[in-house]
C-alpha cells in the first residue's frame, strides 16, 4: 500500500523538503512512500487536509501555516506549544498530531558541530524562529540567553518560552556578548548583511548557526568565519529537522547522511560548507 506525505505552505516552489525526504525513502528502501509539494495558504489548509485519505501520514508545514497548523491537531506537543508553532502533522488513529521538528533540528545541528552543554547562548533577531532557537539552546544546556534583536521591545514576548534568565541588548551588540553558541535567525538580504557588519574578533572560537540555507555563504557567514567563528549553515538544521519528521512519518530510522548528501547537492554545497 502507498503512504504518502507532503509539504504544504506558500509559496512553495523552493522548498528542500521533497529532496530531502525523498533521498531518505530511497536510502531507507522505502519503495511505497511518496512525498509531494502542494502550495496552500492559510485559508486552504483546513480544506486540504479534510480531503486527504488514510493513505496520508504525514505533513510538513511551513510559512504561512506554522500558525495556524496547530489548529487542525488532536493533540499538540509542548515543544510545539512554548515556540508556538507547528511544521510538522502526524496522522494517529485518533487524528493529527502537531509538533515542532525546527527546536530539534537547531539542537541537531550545533550538537554536530559540537556544541554542548552550554551554560550561555545568544540568538539573534526576535522574529518567529528566535523561538525554536531559544527553545533549541536550552535543549544544549544554556541557562543565560542574550536576545540581539533590533526591536528590543519586540523580544520581550520571548521571556515566556521557557525557564532561563533572558537578557535583550541591541542588535549591534551581537557579537560581542562572549557567547560560546550563537543562532542567527536573521532572514537572507539586508537585515543578514547588516548584523554582518557589526561582527569583530570577539566571535573567535565561538559556533554559529545561521538559518538561512540559500545563496551560501551569507555575509553574516563570511564575516563570522573571517573572525574565526566555527559556522553551521542553516541547510544542517533543515536536514535534522526533516530526518525527525521521516522518523514521525514512517516510524524508520532517518539516513541522516543521504539526506544532507542529496541537500547539498541540491544548493551546491562543499560537504565542509
Amino acid at each position: 500500500m502507498t503512504s504518502r506525505a507532503g509539504v504544504l505552505g506558500s509559496p512553495i516552489a523552493h522548498s528542500l523538503s521533497p529532496t530531502l525526504h525523498r533521498a531518505g525513502y530511497v536510502a531507507a528502501g522505502l519503495t511505497e512512500w511518496t512525498y509531494t509539494s502542494h502550495e496552500v495558504d492559510e485559508g486552504g489548509l483546513a480544506p486540504f487536509v479534510a480531503g486527504l485519505t488514510q493513505e496520508w501520514r504525514g505533513l510538513s508545514l511551513t510559512m504561512p501555516l506554522k500558525v495556524v497548523g496547530g489548529d487542525l491537531a488532536e493533540t499538540v506537543t509542548d515543544t510545539a506549544r512554548a515556540a508556538r508553532a507547528v511544521n510538522t502533522l502526524v496522522r494517529t488513529a485518533t487524528g493529527w498530531a502537531a509538533d515542532n521538528t525546527d527546536v530539534h533540528g537547531i539542537t541537531a545541528a550545533l550538537r554536530g558541530a559540537g556544541v554542548e552543554g552550554v551554560d550561555r547562548a545568544t540568538v539573534v533577531g526576535s522574529g518567529a524562529t528566535a523561538r525554536s532557537a531559544l527553545l533549541g539552546l536550552v535543549g544544549l544546556g544554556a541557562t543565560h540567553v542574550t536576545v540581539a534583536a533590533r526591536r528590543p521591545e519586540r523580544a520581550e514576548a520571548l521571556r515566556d518560552v521557557a525557564d532561563v534568565s533572558l537578557e535583550i541588548v541591541p542588535l549591534e551588540e551581537w557579537a560581542r556578548t562572549g557567547a560560546p553558541a550563537i543562532v542567527s535567525t536573521l532572514p537572507g538580504g539586508t537585515a543578514n548583511g547588516a548584523a554582518a557588519g557589526h561582527v569583530d574578533d570577539g566571535l573567535a572560537g565561538a559556533t554559529v548557526l545561521d538559518v538561512v540555507y540559500a545563496d551560501w555563504p551569507t555575509p553574516l557567514a563570511r564575516a563570522a568565519t573571517a573572525h574565526g567563528a566555527q559556522v553551521v549553515s542553516g541547510l544542517e538544521m533543515l536536514v535534522h529537522q526533516a530526518a525527525r519528521q521521516f522518523e514521525l512519518f514512517t516510524g524508520v530510522a532517518a539516513p541522516v547522511a543521504a539526506m544532507q548528501a542529496a541537500g547539498r547537492a541540491a544548493l551546491g554545497h562543499s560537504p565542509d560548507a
